[in-house]
């Protein structure tokens, strides 16, 4: 399993942009990253996921043209650029480590973060 760490969070105003980090320091029995959001007790939503290594990016339906996920392989690391961010956006982002059949499907995942504050105003 993966020891992850996010950074980046913050807040802007709507129209804002920010970009995420996520680090693992340990990475063991993974073949992809991902970025999943949630708000207060709601189920963990999937924004994106990469294959690492180069075998290709998923963005969610709200995240398609305004968020891109790219990775550094040699860092272990994957990032989430995050353009237009609108108040929907607001939300604790946690970066996601393993190795999933099913991206964007939180329970698919074995390793995460604690999670990174996005706040956004209008």
């Amino acid at each position: 399993q993966g020891q992850l760490m996010e950074s980046g969070g913050g807040s802007v105003q709507a129209g804002g942009s920010l970009r995420l980090s996520c680090v693992a320091s340990r990475a063991d029995s993974i073949d992809s990253m991902a970025w999943f959001r949630q708000v207060g007790g709601k189920e963990r939503e999937g924004v994106a996921a990469i294959r690492l290594g180069g075998g290709g990016t998923y963005h969610s339906v709200f995240a398609s043209g305004r968020f891109t996920i790219s990775q550094d392989g040699a860092k272990k690391a994957v990032y989430l650029q995050m353009n237009r961010l609108k108040p929907e956006d607001a939300a604790v982002y946690y970066c996601a480590a393993g190795t999933p059949s099913w991206l964007l499907r939180a329970s698919e995942y074995h390793s995460w973060g604690p999670g990174t504050q996005v706040t956004v105003s209008s």
